[in-house]
Order: structure tokens, then C-alpha cells, then sequence
């Protein structure tokens, strides 16, 4: 008989717009083999109103939390300009680490939060979930398989809608110090997918548009891809999409075959088209079309049963510190190509962007 591991203790470093996903997940024993067991924000009422709801501690200090209340895991949940600090400091604490995406705004940040798991012998993860969603895992695996042939062309569409009532909730949003644009906050999921089924980048061209909302960073942003095995790709991406949300979408063609996925998120197969037919073809179409439709927060809860697993077993990691890295070194990249209006090659580390306040 297996033996069975008690459950890990998740504490929450953030309690923003994103912390209700997580909080309900871990809070509501969604996830097995996990729990919530604290929670922390700089604002006292939002800390207060998650703990009290979730009835686990909750705090306002970072080093009080870890200090007083006993826990595996930390998920970082903060703005993505804070996560370098924040992880690196959880490091230290001997915690493994969950962060949302992006990992961070600069390269120099990935590195050092990865140097600092390493050191403190924790694990980073990465917070990827889309890669999980039902469509995107049986793209995944045709891949894997080549049933694709040459690869030809890779797209994602990002037409998302977000008014200006959602960049005044908070005054770091559509920060470069501390959030980024449409690229690196809404999209960055998407250009994850995007080379994940490509491969490495050798060089994008840029361009962006501030169109209908006042902040600093893009709200509409167009982008070429050329991939070293000689693919092209194309990234769309928007938050100016009016009145409402229009998509999430994948498209991957090669010689010998071509699929989409779409819906809000990544998450509808659309189509799923070959040269030379499988038997289990009519089935994707009819079983793996779609995420459960009664499973709430899909992505994210198959994501921390991948963390459980990871930490309880030692499996490998699927979105470590080191994979996480590669869609923010092409996302630093194409911000380059904006600031230049030249093609940037992916062989050089990006020098001149505005992200993460550089």
C-alpha cells in the first residue's frame, strides 16, 4: 500500500484580482493533496477578507507569515515587477515557490530567482496553465508525435477587452516598472504556447499602439516571428477589443497537417485537421474539444496537482524557473523591436526596453 502524504500547505503572497482563483482552489480543497494555509497583502482588508473567508491566518507582512505559520509552499501573487524580490526572499525561507505569470519583467530578475531556488535547493514554478487545458495537451502530443511534418507557420490572437476601469483599480497597472502591456501581462500565456510548439526564436519585428486606454505601456501590439527551423509566426494581441472579449486562439500548420484551438482562453478545439487520419481522430474532436465544462478554474487546478506531484514525488517539472525564462527572453526581445523599430535577433540578449522599468 502507497503511503499516503499529508497535505501541502500553501501560503498566498498577494490577495489581487488573480488570488481568488488560487484562494478558491486551495481554500475550497480542490486540489488534492493541498490546502490554504495563509494568506498576506499589503492591504490589510484584502488579507482580512480572504483569511476570514478561507478561515486561515492572514497578515500584512511577508516575514511575519513565514515566521508564525507553518507551510510548504508559497504562491507569489504580487505584481509581476515585485516577484524577483519577493521569490528571492522566499528562497531563503526554504519554501517552494509558485509564480504567476510573468515570472518577472526582466532577464536579470528570472536569473536571479532562479540562482536563488537553486541555491536554497527549492523548487520555482512557473505558473503556465494553459499549457494544461485538454486542446492544447492533445496538440502537445500530435506534435510530439510529427504529425505536423515541416512546421509552416504558428499564430496566436489575443482580442481581449480591458477599459480603463481595469487599469484604475490599481495604480501599477500599465506600469513598465511594474506590469508591462498587452504583451507581457494578458498575452504572455499565449507567446508561452506560441514557442513552446514552434520551438527556440531567431528574431522578431515589432510593433505597438496605446489605442483606447491612458496608461504607459501598449494596449495593442502586432508582432513577426521567424523560428530557427524556418517557421514563421505571428502574434496578435489586443486589449482594446470593445464592447467585450472576443478570443484566446492557437493555430499551428505544418505540411502535413493544421489545427486551432480557440475560445476565450485556449481552451476550444476548433480544428483538428490531418493529412494521414488516426483512429483516434473523430475522438478528439468529440471527447478532448473542450475543458471540463463543470471544473472551475480548470488550467490552474491541473497546474497544482502538477505541483503536488513535483514536490511529494520529485517529478520533473513541467514550467521550471529555466522554461519560464525562454517566453520572457522572446517577450524582452519583441519590446526591443518596438523601441528600435528593427528586427531584434533572440541570439543577443535584448539591451533597450522600457520593461520592468529599464
Amino acid at each position: 500500500m502507497a503511503d499516503i502524504k499529508p497535505e501541502l500547505k500553501f501560503a498566498l503572497l498577494g490577495c489581487g484580482r488573480i488570488a481568488k482563483r488560487h484562494s478558491e482552489l486551495l481554500g475550497g480543497r480542490q486540489v488534492a493533496g493541498a490546502r490554504l494555509a495563509a494568506v498576506c497583502d499589503l492591504v490589510p482588508e484584502k488579507a482580512r477578507l480572504m483569511g476570514e473567508r478561507f478561515g486561515v491566518p492572514y497578515y500584512t507582512d511577508m516575514s511575519e507569515m513565514m515566521g508564525k505559520t507553518p507551510v510548504d509552499a508559497v504562491s507569489v501573487l504580487t505584481e509581476s515587477g515585485h516577484h524577483a524580490a519577493h521569490v528571492t526572499a522566499l528562497a531563503g525561507c526554504g519554501k517552494h515557490i509558485v509564480v504567476e505569470k510573468p515570472m518577472a519583467l526582466t532577464l536579470d530578475d528570472a536569473d536571479a530567482m532562479i540562482k536563488a531556488c537553486v541555491d536554497a535547493g527549492v523548487k520555482l514554478f512557473v505558473v503556465k496553465q494553459n499549457r494544461f487545458n485538454v486542446p492544447v495537451v492533445k496538440l502537445r502530443q500530435a506534435l510530439e508525435a510529427g504529425r505536423f511534418g515541416k512546421l509552416v507557420l504558428g499564430t496566436v490572437r489575443v482580442r481581449w477587452c480591458r477599459e480603463q476601469a481595469y487599469y484604475d483599480q490599481d495604480k501599477w497597472r500599465g506600469t513598465w516598472a511594474l506590469d508591462g502591456g498587452v504583451l507581457a501581462n494578458q498575452a504572455s500565456h499565449h507567446v508561452d504556447l506560441l514557442e513552446w510548439m514552434m520551438g527556440e526564436v531567431e528574431g522578431v519585428y515589432a510593433m505597438s499602439a496605446t489605442a483606447l486606454v491612458k496608461i504607459e505601456t501598449e494596449d495593442t501590439a502586432v508582432v513577426t516571428v521567424r523560428f530557427r527551423n524556418g517557421a514563421l509566426g505571428v502574434i496578435e494581441a489586443t486589449t482594446a477589443a470593445r464592447p467585450k472579449d472576443l478570443e484566446g486562439s492557437l493555430s499551428i500548420l505544418g505540411g502535413t497537417g493544421s489545427v486551432e484551438i480557440g475560445g476565450f482562453a485556449v481552451n476550444q478545439m476548433k480544428t483538428w485537421n490531418f493529412t494521414k487520419p488516426e483512429p483516434g481522430d473523430a475522438e478528439v474532436m468529440a471527447n478532448y474539444s473542450v475543458n471540463p465544462p463543470d471544473v472551475y478554474g480548470f488550467g490552474h487546478k491541473a497546474y497544482y496537482e502538477h505541483v503536488v506531484d513535483c514536490i511529494n514525488n520529485d517529478t520533473r517539472q513541467r514550467v521550471d524557473g529555466i522554461e519560464g525564462r525562454k517566453s520572457l527572453e522572446l517577450i524582452a526581445g519583441i519590446y526591443e523591436s518596438i523601441e528600435t523599430g528593427r528586427e531584434v535577433s533572440l541570439r543577443s540578449r535584448p539591451k533597450k526596453t522600457r520593461l520592468g522599468g529599464n
